[in-house]
Order: structure tokens, then sequence, then C-alpha cells
């Protein structure tokens, strides 16, 4: 057993991890298999913050990452003492957060050799905290190690780059996440069909398999997709997938927030209406981070109903070049089969274009329904 176990089609990756690993704990090593930065890119779904995880755990383990020791479970459950773990739900990293996980990363591991520093989403680091955090990796503690997560080495700065070492995780196969749905005792047409589904998104894969409620939704997306004949349909269909992303992110949210907001005014001992002195600031602060977290919530909900829509056309573009081998879809034949005659592969790709175009403007935070409306008139 491993803590790189958990870790799909990246044999690669795990190659040089363990290499890492073995240089780090012999101090006669003097090879550069081990510095003090690293980063972790891939496409979501590849694994990138597993093998960010796994890699802190073999750090901090005596074994190596044995997946069996306090320090390997604490570890992988973010909970070790000399495991920094920083995530985001919201839609950006503060210079703030930054400032105080720097100090935190100065201090001297307490029961490891390493203190390890992972932050899942440096992507998301704004201009001011990503200028923070290069200071900090450019003159690093003696026993600090910087583990950061990004889809890819363009979403981090120049400077950051250049002070890391890039590991690149791929998209698992979808024979390989099949096999590891099954190992889960997930029947295997339901492991194959959320492994295609997911199109090697192991996440997406499990939730697909294990959730009936999650494979419904689904199919009523790329359905809408298919009914797109004229204007009004575009305009509805679009109406109809940004009511459900909200739909969806404030049922992931509302009893979350009620809790997170009754537990701070206990903290801050509310008495009646009244808070002590800085309570109010405190709940202004986390009001403002939950409503960053829901805009998020919504932002990856339509991001994921993009994607699903977009291997509706790339199914389509398939039949129309004669091959319908590995289409995703093949329970939706008939409706691709009619989408494909009606249409050009020209027009498909168009398609594809400007679905994948999408994906970008809302991650740079345009208008959800504006947004998608314009790209059902382009579906039309």
């Amino acid at each position: 057993m491993s803590v790189f176990d958990s870790l799909i089609d990246q044999e690669h990756v795990i190659q040089v991890l363990t290499g890492a690993i073995a240089a780090a704990s012999d101090e006669t090593n003097t090879s550069q298999e081990m510095t003090h930065a690293w980063l972790f890119t891939g496409p979501p779904g590849s694994g990138r913050s597993n093998a960010a995880m796994a890699f802190a755990a073999a750090l901090v383990c005596k074994e190596s990452g044995c997946g069996k020791c306090v320090n390997c479970t604490t570890a992988l459950a973010g909970s070790h003492a000399d495991v920094e773990l920083i995530r985001t739900e919201g839609l950006s990293i503060k210079i703030d957060e930054v400032r105080e996980l720097i100090t935190r990363a100065s201090w001297s591991p307490s029961v490891a050799n390493y203190r390890v520093v992972v932050i899942e989403d440096a992507d998301r680091l704004t201009e001011s905290a990503a200028n923070a955090l290069l200071k900090a990796v450019e003159e690093p503690g003696a026993r600090t190690i910087w583990l950061l997560c990004a889809p890819s080495t363009t979403d981090v700065l120049p400077t950051i780059l250049s002070r890391t070492r890039n590991l690149v995780l791929r998209t698992p196969s979808t024979t390989a996440v099949a096999a590891l749905l099954e190992k889960e005792n997930i029947a295997k047409p339901l492991a194959e069909f959320a492994a295609r589904a997911s199109q090697g998104h192991i996440g997406r894969a499990r939730h697909l398999a294990k959730s009936e409620v999650a494979r419904t939704r689904r199919e009523a997306i790329l359905k809408i997709s298919l009914i797109i004949n004229d204007i009004a349909s575009a305009f509805k269909a679009a109406q109809v997938l940004v009511d459900a992303a909200k739909q969806e992110a404030e049922e992931e949210s509302e009893m979350r927030d009620e809790i997170e907001l009754k537990n701070l005014k206990e903290a801050w001992g509310q008495q009646g209406s009244k808070l002590t002195q800085g309570g109010a600031k405190a709940v202004k602060e986390l009001e403002k981070e939950q409503k960053s977290r829901a805009t998020r919530a919504v932002r990856d909900y339509l991001d994921r109903a993009l994607l699903d829509i977009a291997t509706i056309y790339r199914d389509i573009l398939l039949v129309q070049s004669g091959s319908t081998d590995s289409l995703i879809n093949s329970d939706l034949l008939t409706d691709i089969n009619a989408v494909a005659n009606r249409s050009t592969p020209e027009a498909t790709m168009k398609k594809l274009d400007a679905i994948m175009k999408t994906r970008i403007n809302l991650a740079h935070n345009s208008a959800p329904l504006l947004t998608v409306e314009a790209l059902m008139v382009q579906l039309k």
C-alpha cells in the first residue's frame, strides 16, 4: 500500500515523486531530484491536488508514504500539524490569506522533517497575492516545501513558474477510470458509462455513477441542446440552464450557510440580536465569502453543463465522419443522427469552438445568462 495508489494512470508522475522522496530521505544524495517548490498542472479531474496531497503525505511519513501510519492518514485528511492545505470555494485567494499563510509556513516542522504547504487553486490567486507568494517561494525556509496546483502553466505568474518544478498530469483513460469505479462496487455497465460521460474526470465519474439525480440532470441538459431550433428556444434553453445552476448552488449552500452563520454568532457571544465587539464585521465577512462561494458554484455547474453539451457535438462530428465506435452518448444515437444529417462537420466544429470560448468567458467573470444566451443562439 502507498499514498500514491490513489493516482490513476499517472505512472510518470509517481516515478518522479518517489525519486524525489528517495533523494529527500538520503542526506548524502546531491542530486537535483528534490526541490523546495513544485507545480502540479493538468486538466480538471486529472488528480493534480490528489498528487500534491500524496506527495505531502510521503514527505511527512517516516516510511516515505506507507499510506497506513498516522502521518499519512492525517496528511491525506488535511489535519496533519505540518501540512498546510489551502483550498478556496470562492472566486479568488486574496493577499491577506497569503500573508497569514506565509507566516505559518515559516514555522519549523513540529513532528516531521518538513513543513509542507499545498495550494490547491494557485490559479485563483489575485495578482497581489501571487506577488506576495513569489517572495516566499524565492526565499523558502530550510524545511518548507511548497506544492502548487493549477490547470496549466499559463495560469500562474511566469516568475513563480520559473522557481518551481512542473509536473504535468494527464487525463486518465476511460478504461482506468471504469476499473477504479468497479473496485468501488459500481456495476460494470454503469462504471463504463460514467467513465465515458465524465471524459476521464475521476470525481465527476464517481458522482455520476453514485447519483441517479446527477445522471437525470445530465440527460436533461443534453436534450436541451438537441431541441434548439429558433431564437425563442435558444433563449429558453439558456434560461433553463442558468436557473438550474442557481438552484443547485442554493441547494448545496443553504443549510451549510445557515450552520456557518449560527456557529460564528455563537463564537462571538451572541445574546439576542447583539454580538460582542467585532462580531458584526466577522458576520459581514462570512456573508461576503458565502456569496462568492455561491457565485463560483453557479459557474462551476455551468462549466460542467457545457462540457456535457460538448460531448453531444463531439458525437455528432463522429457520426458525420462515419464513425460510431466510440460515442459517449450512444443512448441518444437517434437524436444525434438526426442533427448530424441536417448539418455539416464544419458547422459542428464551429459549435464546439463556441462552447469552448463560452467556458473561457465564464471563467473570466462574464454575466452567466447573457453569455449562455449568446452560445445557445450560435447552437441554434
